[in-house]
Parts: structure tokens; sequence; C-alpha cells
């Protein structure tokens, strides 16, 4: 049973925007890739995707370079060798990673011979069968797509937080492909869509979201392996208005397209009555949770994203 309705997937593209040849150049060269994505089938695909990106991507000095001083901001004693090693293996995640999208049905945890394994199973399936809201939140670790796919085959009521891409026709199709295997229900990042999450928490949705990205409209200051870092705080405004647990997603690439998705107990935190302060705690909380997932296995985190203010790389400039 799925956690959503039939319904066509709802998500916010970008309509308005007028489409552009580059828009139409890329929308085909994605839908050209994923059909032979599909073709080849999920492990060549992961594999062949993996191997190209990790040996194109260490060449895009720009990314690559973004990625190498967030690894000094975050890991100031490691060594360049140790830094070149963790850099190729996240471009190689994120190969394997856009082109298991094409495959995201071959990832349900309840197949004879699933390539999702679950870790606290029974947390998921309590969410499906209590009805109320929660939040699972996660970041751009492994494949991250597959923590809302898990939901979804658990029969939770659930909704997905996204950024929407620049691109009109690709944000429509990446609506369409999560919501076949996802939830129907994509609220994009913005202020609309901090509407659309406080009605899903209201309905007793399950919200899934990442919160590993640098936010800087809305943001808070939150330590981040050391270093402010302005962070999200919407999971934990809503857990604390609502009363909504929050659970903690680890995802893990094991070897290939196969995966474990271990979810914690619920975070324990106990309310002061402060609510800018408890929001404040309660975010600090989350980033140090997602610190420890990204020092227990850095080359599976996406490092190519500015997490931290500006003046930390004018410093290793």
């Amino acid at each position: 049973m799925n956690g959503e309705s039939k319904s066509p997937a709802k998500g916010r593209t970008a309509r308005r925007r007028r489409i552009t040849l580059l828009n139409r150049l890329e929308f085909a060269l994605a839908l050209t890739l994923g059909a032979f994505f599909r073709l080849v089938g999920v492990d060549a695909a992961s594999a062949i995707s993996g191997g190209f990106t990790r040996f194109i991507g260490p060449k895009l000095k720009g990314l690559s370079n973004r990625a190498r001083r967030n690894l000094q901001i975050a890991f100031p004693d490691m060594e360049k060798a140790e830094q070149d090693a963790i850099i190729r293996d996240v471009w190689e995640n994120l190969g394997r990673t856009a082109a298991e999208f094409a495959h995201l049905d071959k990832f349900n945890p309840d197949t004879d011979n699933p390539r999702l394994e679950i870790i606290g199973r029974e947390k998921i399936y309590g969410l499906a069968e209590s009805g109320g809201p929660a939040l699972c939140v996660s970041g751009h670790f492994a494949n991250w797509e597959l923590m809302a796919v898990a939901l979804n085959a658990a029969g939770v009521k659930n909704a997905i937080i996204y950024r929407a891409a620049n691109n009109p026709l690709l944000d429509a199709l990446i609506i369409k492909e999560r919501g076949r295997v996802m939830s129907r229900r994509q609220i994009a990042k913005g202020k609309r869509g901090g509407r659309e999450m406080i009605d899903a928490v209201k309905s007793g949705a399950t919200i899934a979201m990442l919160i590993d990205q640098k936010l800087t409209t809305g943001g808070v200051a939150s330590p981040f392996f050391g270093k402010p870092a302005m962070t999200a705080p919407a999971a934990a405004r809503l857990a604390l208005k609502y009363d909504a647990p929050i659970y903690i997603g680890r995802i893990e690439r094991l070897l290939g397209a196969h995966f474990r998705l271990t979810v914690s107990d619920p975070v324990a935190f106990e309310p002061s009555g402060d609510m800018n302060a408890d929001i404040q705690s309660l975010t600090d909380r989350l980033n140090l949770e997602i610190e420890k997932l990204v020092r227990a296995n850095p080359g599976q985190w996406l490092w190519l994203h500015r997490r931290w203010p500006k003046e930390e790389y004018r410093r290793r400039d």
C-alpha cells in the first residue's frame, strides 16, 4: 500500500518562467539518458554513470575546489591525498545517484530481493499506523531519495520537501518520477512551501526533508563542524509547535546499487517554553546529528555545495 492516493503528483514547477532553447536541450538530454539507464538496468547504469563522474568530476575545478575547501573547514588536519580520495568518492556517488533516479521503483524494500535494507523498520510502520504527524530528516548521503521511497512503500502518509529545478521541464519530469514511488505531495522550498508544510503536518502527514544545505533567507546560524552555518529551522519549528517526533534517517551505499537505511529513535528534546530558544537548541542538535553521520562516512556526503558563510572560504583562498 502506498502512502498517498493515485492522484497525479503535485509540486511547484517554474512554469511561469520562459522555456528557453537550453531548457529544451537539457530536457532532451535527460530523457535520452533516462531511457539509456533504464535499458541497461540499474546495476550497469549506476556503475557506468558513477565511473564517468568519478573520472570527469575532479577535473571540474570550480566544484571540486569548493569540495576541497569544505573538507579543509571540516577537517583542517586532513592530508591532500585523503581529500582527493573523498572528492572522487563524492563524484562517483553523485553519478550513481543520478542514474539510479531512472530506477527508483527498484528500491522498494518490501520486494523478495530488496536493494534497500532498513534498520528500524518497525518505526516506519509505526508512523503508518499512528496517523499522527512526524518528521523524517536526513542529508545528502548516498542516494538521498530512498528515505522517501521507504516511507511511501510502508504506507506512510507523507510529503517531501524539495528544491525546485530551475528548468521547468526538468522540474515537471522530476515531480512525475518521484510521484511514482514517493509521495504525490511534493512541497517546493520557499514562502509558499512553508504554508504547505504546515497544512501537511496539520493533516497528520510525515514530512521527509533534507536539512544539510545552506539557507540564507530565514535560516538560523547553527554550529556545523564547529563553524556557524545557516540552517533551515523548519524541522525544529514544526516539531515543537505540533508536538511531532523527529526521526533521523542514515542512508549508506553498501555496494553498487544496494543501500541501508537506519532509522533513529525519536530525537529526545525537552522544551523550555521559550519557543525561539528551543528552535535554536533543537536545530543545533539536529545539525550535530548530521555532522556525526558525515564524519562516519565523508565520501558519501555531498561536499559540493557551499555550506558555510563566505568568510570561511575567503580565509582559505
